[in-house]
């Protein structure tokens, strides 16, 4: 019996120290640090928001204006976020933020003007001026100024008319017919070529006008 003693004791000894060597091997192990190229949480929010500035600087400005309130409330959420934590940017990192701040802000300056303007009623001679791309009094107007004059007519109309409102179309049929009236009155001092041309864009105009109130027809 006492032969077997040793080797009994060993194996006890053995699994008594098994503990102790793995909680030193644990305790010698040292922690995983961050790695110093892993962005922290506020240059990543720095990203975003930088993305977010360029998205907002080169959508188009009809579309911007109706979402102009929702856009100003998203801004200051996400400032406010970085403000708090700028101390913890980089140098560099700080350069940027202040510049997208203040591109967002002359932006949304622009914005702001531009909005204004939209809500001021139009004057007929303000339309007008939009319309033809030009001041002038079509009352007055010279027998050979009336081609060119349909002419920015019609390329407005073509251009513009996917995004005009009613007034728009109001506006723009006010100034034909003051072109209209116009050419009744000298259509005799015009070359044939010059009358059949007008015609023509008077017939395009109506045209273009009526293809509107069927879309709109159509929606309802």
């Amino acid at each position: 019996m006492k032969r077997f003693l040793l080797p009994i004791c060993l194996v006890a000894a053995g699994l008594s120290a098994s503990p102790l060597t793995a909680t030193a091997q644990q305790k010698s192990t040292p922690a995983k640090q961050p790695s110093a190229s892993t962005p922290s949480a506020i240059e990543r929010d720095l990203d975003v928001f930088s993305e977010w500035v360029n998205d907002k600087l080169d959508r188009a400005e009809g579309g911007v204006r109706r979402e102009l309130p929702r856009i100003k409330e998203d801004f200051e959420r996400q400032s406010r976020r970085l403000d708090k934590a700028v101390d913890s940017l980089s140098s560099q990192s700080k350069r940027e933020y202040g510049t997208q701040k203040r591109r967002y802000q002359s932006w949304e300056s622009k914005q702001d003007s531009l909005d204004a303007a939209a809500r001021q009623p139009e004057t007929a001679s303000a339309a007008q001026r939009r319309l033809l791309n030009e001041t002038v009094t079509i009352s007055k107007a010279r027998p050979e100024e009336l081609p060119e004059l349909y002419l920015h007519l019609l390329e407005t109309t073509r251009e513009k008319r996917r995004t005009w409102t009613q007034a728009d179309w109001s506006a723009a049929g006010a100034v034909l017919e003051r072109l209209n009236t116009r050419y009744e009155q000298v259509r005799e001092k015009l070359p044939l070529e010059e009358r059949i041309r007008i015609r023509s864009w008077q017939g395009e105009f109506r045209t273009l006008e009526k293809a509107r109130d069927v879309k709109d027809i159509m929606k309802e």
